[in-house]
């Protein structure tokens, strides 16, 4: 994200970003990203980013953001406007040191761009509330492992093998899994793998779903031949029409049921 900035910035003349991170960890580390690529980006689009970690006590800093019209990136922590502290809850307060004024207001008033590192770990109900308080032009969330249902206007994604190809890492090793359907509404099932015994038949420990107490949950059980999975679900209507296993098969991996679905490992 931080090529992203520097790409709004030359073509649209936007400079005012705020990075919100969900641990003071992560913070200091995109702080150390943003020191360590500083030469690099500079060659690349001739300007250096002015960049700061948010304090309610360096309120210089946030008068200087407001006004400077170089490139300029505030990087905060969620519980820096979340949590309940007094010195959380500065932001929000009139500041004698501060002219009187509300650093929240002071940063709204520039209509930030807001880039949300790690969206699933940050965006809960009240921070979702409490980031409508900069006042956003726009905002932008970057994750390898988005919440499905908070998934949206989806711009771009970097695969792993587009990763491979755009020579980003030097190989990439792939565990193959084999899924019938999806939870919830067909026969989900995946074959983890095969059992091999001297004295006996093969079993299988294979994923599907089972009723429960507190509903239908997706787990793995050792099944042997003959084992139908319409009675060890707790009798869900996915399985009822042929899950019988018929057949369990070292030689490649693969376990077979009455209505012909062949699963492999």
């Amino acid at each position: 994200y931080i090529k992203t900035m520097y790409e709004l910035n030359m073509r649209y003349g936007w400079s005012k970003f705020i990075i919100v991170v969900p641990s003071i960890a992560i913070r200091e580390g995109v702080y150390k990203s943003f020191q360590i690529t500083q030469e690099h980006f500079t060659e690349d689009y001739g300007k250096k980013i002015r960049f700061f970690i948010y304090n309610s006590s360096q309120l210089t800093e946030i008068d200087r953001f407001a006004s400077d019209n170089s490139l300029n990136v505030m990087i905060i922590n969620a519980q820096a406007f979340n949590a309940r502290g007094k010195d959380a809850r500065r932001i929000y307060m009139k500041l004698d040191s501060f002219r009187s004024r509300r650093p929240i207001d002071v940063i709204a008033k520039t209509n930030p761009i807001l880039i949300i590192d790690e969206p699933q770990s940050v965006e809960g109900k009240q921070t979702k509330e409490n980031l409508k308080g900069f006042n956003p032009l726009f905002t932008l969330r970057y994750s390898a492992t988005h919440k499905k249902d908070s998934l949206y206007n989806l711009i771009y994604r970097l695969d792993a093998m587009e990763a491979y190809n755009k020579k980003l890492v030097k190989k990439i090793a792939v565990k193959g899994i084999a899924q019938t359907g999806t939870t919830g509404t067909e026969g989900y099932l995946y074959l983890e793998g095969i059992n091999l015994f001297k004295e006996k038949s093969p079993t299988a420990n294979l994923g599907f779903e089972v009723k429960q107490a507190g509903g239908v949950k997706a787990v793995v059980r050792k099944i042997e031949i003959g084992h139908n999975l319409y009675d060890r679900s707790g009798s869900l209507e996915q399985y009822r029409d042929g899950f019988t296993v018929t057949n369990i098969d070292g030689r490649d991996n693969s376990v077979t049921f009455q209505n012909g679905t062949k699963l492999y490992a």
